[in-house]
């Protein structure tokens, strides 16, 4: 999310080349307030579709091209990887690269990201145990360690909290950490992304909170993989549990496999279901009508309803005709 700013999610399929993006449509964006058809118009170059809108109190949309996307819809769309700033910006004003990255708490999570932006961002971690920062400041070769806590007003001012692109709690503490993100948001952090473990929280935040990362969720995404039947590559819970999105392998010919030699608009899949993109070897094809699934294809699907699981499943699975 801190590469793709102004994302709510970011989901990797067929190693990173295809990705699942979430954003929030924002009135003024071009495609906002449009027929989803018109998306082609803006950017004749680019291929993506939008796999489900999420619209406030209501149920999950499965688009269609005469589908208008209103300001606050929660929008997935798939695209390959170095199409995903374009479509973000048909649905709201791309957020500037961020440069400039603050993570309050130095333990294992916070210690492993601030080592992976590093070389590319401007980073300081806050750290309250002294010993720790000594530690960190062994591990770290180009971020700035300081002693003290994320809660300290005087601190943050002094880092220049407000011009801090991306705030980051991730601290062991629910509470600590939520309590952080909110002072760093109305001290003038631009982002605020907080890790939460209470599920339960995520559902009592403000708007102050840009981002709740839930480690329950990211685990069950990865446990599900191994659970689901098939051959499955990647498996991914989101809106905490209500949607999943799989990347499935098609197997078998036209005579074992209900899916190989089908057109994509004569698969019988769940009206809950989506197809979102196609990786064939080295080539993404996201998903139309005409497509034609092909043996090993890497099928990437949307579900917003977790019940048809089982439905997919069946269908994707290879008859006794299979050598």
């Amino acid at each position: 999310m801190i590469a793709n700013p102004g994302s709510l999610q970011v989901l990797d399929f067929a190693e990173g080349r295809i990705r699942l993006v979430a954003v929030r449509a924002v009135e003024g964006g071009p495609i906002v307030g449009r027929e989803l058809q018109e998306i082609r118009e803006h950017m004749p170059r680019v291929d993506t579709r939008v796999a489900a809108i999420f619209r406030r109190l209501g149920d999950p949309i499965i688009p269609e091209g005469s589908t208008v996307v209103e300001p606050d819809d929660e929008v997935f769309f798939i695209a390959a990887r170095e199409h995903i700033r374009d479509v973000t910006a048909e649905l709201r004003d791309v957020d500037k690269p961020y440069h400039r990255i603050m993570i309050a708490g130095g333990g294992n999570i916070g210690a492993t990201l601030a080592g992976r932006l590093e070389k590319r961002y401007q980073v300081k971690v806050i750290e309250r145990s002294y010993e720790r920062c000594r530690t960190l400041s062994d591990l770290l070769e180009d971020s700035i360690v300081l002693h003290g806590s994320g809660n300290e007003p005087m601190l943050l001012r002094q880092e220049n909290i407000e011009n801090t692109d991306v705030f980051c709690a991730l601290t062991d503490n629910d509470e600590s950490n939520i309590m952080m993100s909110m002072l760093a948001k109305r001290l003038g952090a631009k982002k605020v992304i907080t890790l939460i473990t209470n599920s339960a929280y995520v559902d009592l935040i403000g708007e102050e909170i840009d981002i709740a990362i839930s480690p329950q969720q990211i685990t069950i995404s990865s446990l599900l993989a191994h659970v689901r039947r098939g051959d499955i590559s990647a498996v991914h819970s989101l809106r905490r549990g209500a949607a999943e999105a799989i990347e499935l392998t098609a197997h078998g010919d036209a005579r074992s496999s209900k899916v190989v030699g089908q057109r994509l608009d004569a698969l019988k899949l769940p009206s809950s279901v989506t197809v979102g993109a196609i990786l064939r070897g080295d080539d993404v094809l996201i998903a139309h009508g005409n497509v034609v699934v092909e043996a090993n294809d890497h099928v990437i699907l949307f579900l917003t309803d977790r019940t048809q699981i089982s439905a997919v499943e069946k269908l994707f699975a290879v008859g006794f005709g299979f050598i």
